[in-house]
């Protein structure tokens, strides 16, 4: 009975999945199913990539890797040493969410939700994958989103904070296309991603909600002067109670 490579099963999550068995023989039978595809992993290096369908492994379809094989003594022998890696290119989803702080500076939190595919499965394996040990689907989702964590915080810190609160689609099709450049290198595509929260300290939550209903930023600006004023008053109170009466009303009044 010739060996038979085959990824059975596969859950709806799974992103990856290694044959358990380095000892490949020639003449052995690979199925690849749709939205798979079999990577064939040596050495820290990627050699051929195969496709949907039955394939009886030869010489012939594993060009890369003969190369090398035949370097060896006793080439073609059997059986030889390579690891396969099953790479799926379904859609997927997956989270992120962190604390930064912008440029302000000021604290942000942040999460939401994107969604991602496996575009260049040979990238992915080298930068992802293989050459990072990682062969589990748990540990390549934990990868990708401390990456895209860790791209986010940067991302963000450089804008200030009523920015981000103010033009939030702007700055997410911002984000979108830094992370989708950033992603194309480890071998993945963005198709799209979402911002499901954002919040900061009560402090400058307050800011927030003043700028938004003024539409001013002179007017936050105020305000903070104000409460300034009344903390200072506070400390002298008999002093200047009369400056604060009259000095107090005028901060608060919003622009025209």
């Amino acid at each position: 009975m010739p060996q038979v490579i085959e990824w059975v099963n596969p859950g709806p999550e799974d992103i990856v999945w290694r044959y358990p068995d380095e000892n490949i023989t020639w003449g052995a039978q690979l199925i690849v199913r749709e939205y798979e595809v079999a990577v064939f992993f040596r050495d820290g290096k990627v050699y051929d990539v195969l496709g949907p369908g039955r394939h009886t492994l030869t010489t012939q379809n594993l060009p890369l890797l003969t190369q090398v094989l035949s370097r060896l003594a006793g080439f073609p022998q059997t059986p030889f040493k390579a690891t396969v890696i099953y790479v799926s290119t379904k859609q997927f989803k997956g989270l992120f969410g962190g604390r930064t702080q912008t440029s302000d500076p000021a604290p942000l939190m942040f999460r939401g939700a994107y969604w991602f595919r496996v575009a260049d499965p040979k990238v992915f394996v080298i930068e992802v994958v293989g050459g990072k040990s990682r062969y589990t689907t748990s540990e390549v989702n934990d990868f990708i989103r401390g990456f895209i964590n860790e791209k986010m915080i940067d991302f963000l810190a450089s804008y200030d904070l009523v920015t981000v609160f103010t033009k939030v689609d702007e700055v997410s099709f911002k984000a979108k296309a830094f992370l989708q450049d950033e992603l194309q290198r480890i071998g993945l595509e963005l198709v799209d991603l979402k911002f499901e929260a954002l919040d900061t300290s009560p402090e400058y939550r307050e800011r927030i909600f003043w700028l938004k209903q003024t539409g001013a930023a002179t007017y936050v600006l105020q305000m903070d002067t104000a409460k300034a004023v009344a903390r200072e008053l506070g400390k002298s109170p008999g002093a200047a109670v009369g400056a604060g009466v009259v000095m107090i009303p005028p901060l608060l009044q919003p622009p025209p």
